[in-house]
């Protein structure tokens, strides 16, 4: 449990350049482009095995967080196959489950249904959840769509680690919160480390990669640049950044 495989793997999307009806209209009218296929990932194949901590890194528009999503299973690839064994917990999109009009605890309980938590394991970690996200339990029966954003992430944050997982994946997790929000939350994933979760953590602070992963993907324009050692990897990318 908590492997990770990727064999042959391209995936393709497409952008619609139009943001209205108007504007494809006019455009289809005048015989312009409004679909653009994009292959964001080229023939990618790794192994990740069971407890190994990796840094995914690159520019932006590399392909780490569609590698993810892919992990995930929000997405699906184009060719070649994905192998997951054990249970994924997904630091994505933080807050996806969330329903604005509902208070924080009923989201608390919402999300974890929709994570695969049963409702007796949330009663029981109900306060450790509240007590991580570091809100006020007045603001905990209070609709979210009044939580700032920070408080948002933070609730989601303190929700997503509960799972329990066999494999943990974080798309910039330095994002939550305050410093010492993102220092809590580093010692969390330090946790589940020693615990032997696969953990694949993508990031821009280098630094955080150095300090948290054994191993680094250095994904550029939508290939596998370098994989291996960490300080070789972050060099590679640092050159061409």
């Amino acid at each position: 449990m908590g492997e990770i495989e990727f064999i042959n793997v391209d995936k393709y999307f497409f952008l619609q350049h139009q943001k209205t009806i108007k504007e494809l209209v006019a455009a289809i009218f005048h015989q312009k482009k409004t679909l653009e296929r994009v292959h964001a990932l080229k023939n990618i194949s790794f192994k990740i095995d069971k407890g190994e901590s990796v840094g995914i890194i690159g520019k932006n528009g590399a392909g780490k967080s569609t590698l993810l999503k892919l992990m995930a299973g929000v997405s699906s690839p184009t060719k070649g196959q994905v192998k997951i064994t054990g249970r994924i917990s997904p630091l994505i999109e933080l807050g996806a489950g969330f329903h604005p009009e509902l208070t924080g605890k009923e989201n608390i309980f919402l999300n974890g249904v929709i994570l695969g938590m049963e409702e007796k394991f949330l009663i029981d970690k109900f306060q450790e959840i509240v007590d991580f996200s570091e809100i006020d339990m007045k603001f905990i029966y209070t609709p979210v769509k009044y939580y700032s954003s920070g408080m948002y992430m933070r609730l989601a944050f303190a929700v997503a680690i509960f799972t329990q997982p066999d494999i943990l994946l974080i798309d910039e997790i330095l994002a939550v919160g305050d410093t010492a929000f993102q220092i809590k939350c580093i010692k969390k994933m330090e946790e589940f480390k020693k615990l032997g979760v696969t953990t694949l953590f993508v990031s821009h602070s280098l630094e955080a990669v150095k300090q948290f992963c054994s191993r680094v993907i250095y994904m550029k324009d939508g290939r596998v640049e370098f994989d291996g050692e960490v300080e070789e990897g972050i060099k590679r990318y640092m050159n061409i950044k």
